[in-house]
């Protein structure tokens, strides 16, 4: 059975997301381009069988990555060859850029669709952003690891990377390392 990786990039001061949903932030001084991130990424991407997203993050998704060369950014590879699934009740399709390729739609209650789907995956599924998604699974107690890309900036508002509404969850801290750009990696299990 599969193990659900949360993984969010946020601002130092704890936002996924500016005020209005965007995420400026990311490329603020280049963080995420750093080579030692991006191996780490790599690494990480090795035991994953699964991409899920949801319907916002798929569309920024499909967006850039079916386009972008593993020579411009090595992730691209994985990115791209790695089963991807969207949960949406909206979409109607999910292409993946111009190749013919496609991510599989899952449809109805976002928990209960990984939670089946991890049922059937024998390595690692990773939820990018998808804050609605993330909010569900973090409340239902669906999320195995949380991985925490924190950039050195602060942005003073926005979304939050968890819900609200969560209460207090113990964490244990698996690792932790720093970058040579500032930027820092927090990998957490649940306690």
């Amino acid at each position: 059975m599969g193990r659900i990786i949360v993984e969010q990039i946020v601002s130092a001061d704890g936002y996924a997301a500016e005020p209005d949903g965007g995420i400026g932030f990311f490329g603020s001084s280049g963080e995420l381009r750093d080579p030692e991130m991006e191996d780490e990424q790599m690494r990480m991407l090795d035991p994953v069988e699964a991409i899920v997203l949801g319907r916002i993050t798929y569309g920024m998704f499909e967006a850039y990555w079916p386009g972008t060369s593993p020579e411009a950014e090595r992730v691209a590879a994985p990115i791209n060859a790695l089963p991807k699934y969207v949960v949406s009740s909206t979409l109607a399709t999910a292409s993946w850029g111009t190749r013919g390729d496609s991510a599989r739609i899952l449809r109805g209650d976002g928990v209960a669709a990984l939670q089946s789907l991890r049922r059937g995956i024998d390595g690692d599924i990773i939820v990018w952003g998808s804050l609605t998604l993330t909010d569900a699974l973090l409340r239902a107690g669906a999320v195995d690891r949380l991985r925490l890309r924190v950039l050195p900036v602060l942005i003073g508002a926005g979304r939050s990377f968890a819900p609200a509404d969560l209460g207090q969850r113990a964490l244990a801290l698996e690792a932790a390392r720093t970058f040579g750009s500032g930027a820092q990696l927090l990998a957490y299990r649940f306690a």
